[in-house]
């Protein structure tokens, strides 16, 4: 009888430290530290080792809080071959939301920078439940020694536990635009589907070579035989990079496909265009985390080969990716379109991947029926099937039952997102399905309702928000507001008196009577591209009542 194989993704690293052991994996464009595939599987193991001898082991799970690096992609293969569950957070969702998630995933060791065992004595109740502290870095003794120097010394080989298809291996928090965050629950043949698509849809493989803005996707690369660069930036602040420092890299390792938020891109390119710079290198951009512009993939069409390809995948962190875009598309027949109200159209489903429509509801839905189905055209909330959608959050049954519908053996995600499907089987994204604004006449959705007053030329972003209205209760007053571009052509009053002409010509808008400005969007913190938009509703609110 054949033996299953191992599903552990660790083993895709051992496999590739075999094939192409005296390649180079990873490069950190900052120190300009470089290793090889067989030295950082090596790293992996030392790293493994030492923990191993701590007592982490097949279902230990750990939390790791270390910055981008090579020992972050080596510590998270190495507690992948040991079994034990690698719990991720974003370090920049705020104190009170990162001590929270903390505290509801219960790790039982810590493995973290000499700021993070710092946070931890400052903040001892989450952590109530951390048996030990690794500290990864120098901490002059205050924390232990650095476990970078022991891994170093026990570089000896560590068997890759087997692993089935649906064993734990990660905990992944989304970002918390809508809520809380929520950590949400990898199984290894998540991973192994996300590297297939990777691999088959985008075509990566042995030979390319990555700058991925979101240091897990490094962790892909690695997998797939390609090398990755780590850029030298805060992955935690996209919208904040420097753009010369991300660019050289890029040309001195000559990068052949990078991912990232379009709030990096929108940066990225403004000042390849200031400077005359082509990304010669670059075959492929991937543009994720928020709706992409036209405008932004026509900018980069213009610092790209002209041969290059630009695609704008679609997914949740609950599910990534389960549908895509190709920017040339997008560019000549879809975004016109969306300048006008129709939505953002985030492409096709992938392979594997099946994608509907059904009518919006607020409330758990126990099982599927086929008739839930909307026609094309028709808005409504958005849910996926396939092997990359993840079956359930950790510790969280009500948002379980609020998000999974069950359909016999599978089961649909419900993405949280409200959109249509076109009659070429192209998906249209509309908004959050917390974001919309019911007011006593209709529904409002916020991308189609922003796209309008996008196309100002001042204007930066826009959000539509509502708040309470007082002759209708239950119902909502819209309230759109703008955010300046950086280049002040107009005064406010000026910008508020076109932006009101601009909505009352569109049937999507000309019920919106209120408009406001507010100097700097509250965003995500991973993709810095995310808006806030339950804070600009209190805002808007209070902003409002102040000038009645």
């Amino acid at each position: 009888m054949p033996q299953t194989p191992n599903q552990n993704i660790a083993a895709k690293l051992a496999e590739q430290a075999v094939a192409r052991g005296s390649r180079t994996a990873l490069t950190e464009a900052a120190s300009g530290r470089t290793m090889t595939f067989a030295e950082l599987n090596a790293l992996a193991d030392g790293y493994g080792q030492v923990l191993r001898s701590q007592g982490v082991g097949l279902g230990t799970r750990v939390m790791l809080m270390v910055r981008p690096s090579a020992d972050f992609i080596a510590l998270t293969f190495a507690l992948f071959k040991l079994g034990a569950p690698v719990i991720l957070v974003d370090p920049g969702m705020g104190y009170k939301n990162l001590l929270t998630c903390i505290g509801g995933v219960r790790p039982e060791f810590l493995v973290g920078s000499p700021k993070a065992c710092l946070f931890r004595l400052l903040f001892s109740k989450p952590f109530a439940s951390v048996h030990k502290a690794f500290c990864c870095g120098r901490s002059f003794g205050l924390f232990g020694p650095d476990l970078r120097s022991q891994a170093a010394r026990l570089g000896r080989p560590l068997k890759v536990i087997k692993s089935a298809a649906d064993d734990l291996a990660a905990i992944i928090f989304t970002t918390g635009s809508t809520g809380p965050p929520k950590g949400v629950r990898y199984e290894h043949q998540v991973f192994r589907a996300q590297l297939a698509l990777i691999r088959d849809v985008y075509g990566v493989g042995a030979g390319d070579i990555d700058q991925p803005a979101f240091p897990l996707f490094g962790l892909f690369s690695t997998a797939l035989g390609a090398a990755a660069v780590i850029p030298d930036m805060d992955s935690s602040r996209p919208a904040q990079v420097n753009p010369k420092r991300f660019i050289a890299s890029l040309q001195r390792v000559r990068v052949t496909y990078s991912f990232g938020s379009p709030a990096l891109w929108n940066v990225v390119s403004r000042y390849c265009l200031a400077h005359n710079i082509v990304l010669d290198s670059l075959r492929l951009v991937l543009m994720a985390g928020a709706p992409v512009s036209g405008e932004l993939i026509e900018r980069m069409q213009k610092v790209l080969p002209a041969t290059a390809r630009i695609h704008t995948p679609y997914g949740a962190t609950e599910a990534l990716p389960v549908a895509s875009m190709e920017g040339q598309e997008i560019v000549a027949e879809t975004w016109p379109l969306t300048c006008q109200g129709k939505g953002t159209c985030v492409g096709r489903a992938l392979p594997g991947i099946d994608i509907r429509v059904i009518p919006l509801s607020d409330e758990p839905i126990e099982e599927w029926r086929e008739e839930r189905w909307l026609p094309p055209g028709e808005i409504g909330e958005i849910v996926a099937r396939g092997p990359v959608v993840t079956r359930s959050y950790e510790e969280n049954p009500e948002e379980n039952r609020l998000s999974k519908i069950l359909d016999q053996e599978t089961f649909w995600h419900r993405m949280g997102d409200l959109g249509y499907l076109d009659d070429r089987g192209r998906l249209w994204f509309c908004g959050r399905r917390a974001h919309r604004v019911v007011t006593h006449q209709k529904t409002l959705f916020t991308i189609p309702c922003e796209a309008i007053v996008n196309t100002h030329p001042s204007v930066f972003r826009s959000a539509l928000v509502g708040i309470q209205d007082p002759d209708h209760p239950g119902c909502q007053l819209p309230v759109l507001i703008v955010e300046r571009g950086r280049q002040l052509a107009i005064g406010a009053d000026q910008l508020l008196k076109e932006v009101r002409a601009l909505a009352a010509q569109s049937l999507v808008t000309q019920e919106i009577k209120l408009f406001l400005i507010h100097p700097d969007f509250p965003v995500d913190i991973r993709h810095n591209a995310k808006i806030f938009r339950e804070k600009l509703s209190l805002w808007a609110a209070g902003e409002l009542k102040a000038g009645s």
